[in-house]
């Protein structure tokens, strides 16, 4: 089978598990020698190191000239040098036999949350994205958090309000306009190659795939990794929710990362249930390595919190639980690894209950410094507000360490050997830091016994799955 795919990250361009979880799926697809065209909305630029060869037809730049309706030496287009290094790119990727990547020559915009200027417009006058804020949808609960944490309430009220700037507190520059631009760079791109099925990964690639599939005629099958809903909460962005409940309506197939997922989908979006796969994702064990020797000291017990510090992921009780652990245990560390428009909140919000020295903020890791920072910890814990899935978890898992997740997570509905708690109970959640960090059996065992339950959870096993559902949309199985 050839699959057209169509996805908005790929390593090394990975913001989250988005990425992880296209490079899982399609290698998988192609160790099973079915082949993928993969397009991506990232110019890759070739370096000495980089992981992928490039080539630039001369034939497309013109094709895309003629969409664009610009000459070549015009700035900032996609046939400026510094963005593209001319024409659509054609990049091979050692390790896949049967898979071609496709590069949409363009500046994207990341797809979560955090770095937006306010009022920006799409490239065809699309109506604005407002930048999410905690003020806007989560203070109310916030503000009572920080107050039992026992900041005072002008205190608390600061830290529960939005950011003052609107940088960093929304979403990318030009994330409609970037999926209508994706959308018609498919389309031309597209016309040069053959495919039985069309998968569109996630809303920013659902009005390529609606588009493909019309001019076409293939059917469409979108993978839903994450929602409106999950990432925003009550303070749906409408244009987004649009875009995805159109996707998932004109699709004949929808998969799901999760059965919490599907609910989603059916409840939220319409959709039928007898429509909507559950293929929940794996773990590429081959793509993680013994890290180095680390610099944490003999005796230090280190638990981590590792995801976008937003409101989805919950950071704000991650240091709730911390300040809890710490009144009994106060050799804890903790580290928060990740970027987001939290941040600054997150790291006032640990200064401000009193364990500020105790907390290390990371920003953003990948690659090595993800597993290094994987064989530091002694706990790992997520206690996202809603989490999809949650592939941080088998990762951490994999490295042996004890995982503490979210009742609302996708990952939660998979694993037996984990530590299950609701987002919102700190007091619990401290619990289960402390039996973990106390209890070195209880550790192992979720460590040891956690690592077992990986064998059910691979990328080939999620592909068969995926290939059913194309076998299904290709048969009409709506």
């Amino acid at each position: 089978m050839r699959v057209l795919m169509l996805g908005w990250e790929f390593p090394p361009f990975i913001a989250g598990g988005l990425g992880v979880a296209c490079h899982g799926l399609t290698k998988a697809l192609d160790k099973l020698g079915h082949e993928v065209v993969f397009i991506l909305p990232k110019p890759v630029r070739a370096t000495e190191n980089a992981p992928a060869k490039l080539l630039s037809p001369e034939t497309l730049m013109a094709k895309l000239a003629r969409i664009h309706g610009v000459s070549p030496g015009d700035q900032g287009t996609p046939e400026s040098p510094e963005v593209l290094g001319g024409g659509f790119q054609s990049i091979h990727i050692p390790g896949f036999e049967h898979t071609v990547f496709r590069g949409v020559p363009a500046a994207f915009s990341s797809p979560y949350p955090g770095g937006a200027p306010a009022g920006w417009f799409g490239l065809t006058g699309s109506a604005p994205i407002e930048p999410w804020t905690l003020g806007s949808g989560a203070s109310a609960g916030s503000a009572k958090l920080y107050e039992d944490l026992g900041l005072t309430t002008a205190a608390a009220k600061a830290l529960a309000q939005p950011a003052s700037s609107p940088a960093g507190v929304g979403y990318g520059t030009d994330l409609i306009g970037d999926a209508e631009r994706y959308a018609r760079l498919c389309v031309a791109l597209a016309r040069s190659e053959q495919f039985d099925v069309i998968h569109a990964h996630d809303w920013l690639t659902y009005p390529a795939g609606l588009a493909l599939s019309q001019v076409t005629g293939k059917p469409l099958v979108v993978h839903v990794h994450s929602t409106e809903f999950d990432r925003s909460g009550a303070n749906v962005n409408q244009r987004i929710y649009d875009i995805e409940r159109a996707g998932m309506l004109g699709a004949a197939r929808v998969i799901a990362v999760s059965q919490l997922t599907r609910s989603i989908c059916v409840r939220k979006y319409g959709v039928d249930p007898s429509h909507v796969d559950v293929v929940y994702n794996g773990l590429d064990r081959e793509a993680y390595q013994p890290a180095a020797d680390t610099a944490i000291e003999e005796g230090d017990k280190i638990v981590l919190f590792l995801g976008r510090l937003t409101m989805q992921k919950g950071p704000e009780y991650f240091i709730a639980a911390a300040k809890r652990v710490l009144e009994v245990m106060p050799e804890v560390k903790f580290v928060v690894a990740g970027s987001g428009d939290m941040t600054l909140r997150m790291i006032e919000l640990a200064a401000s209950v009193g364990i500020g020295h105790k907390v290390l903020f990371t920003g953003f890791l990948r690659g090595g410094d993800v597993d290094r920072v994987f064989s530091m910890a002694d706990c790992y814990v997520m206690p996202s507000v809603s989490e999809p899935f949650g592939i941080a978890a088998l990762e951490a898992i994999h490295h042996r360490v004890p995982v503490i997740v979210s009742k609302t997570s996708g990952v939660a509905e998979v694993l037996s050997h984990v530590l299950k708690v609701d987002f919102w109970d700190i007091d619990e959640m401290a619990n289960k830091i402390v039996a973990v960090l106390k209890h070195p059996p209880l550790s192992q065992t979720l460590g040891q016994h956690g690592r077992l339950e990986l064998h059910r959870l691979t990328w080939e096993g999620a592909a068969e799955r995926c290939l059913r559902c194309y076998e299904d949309a290709m048969a009409g199985g709506r």
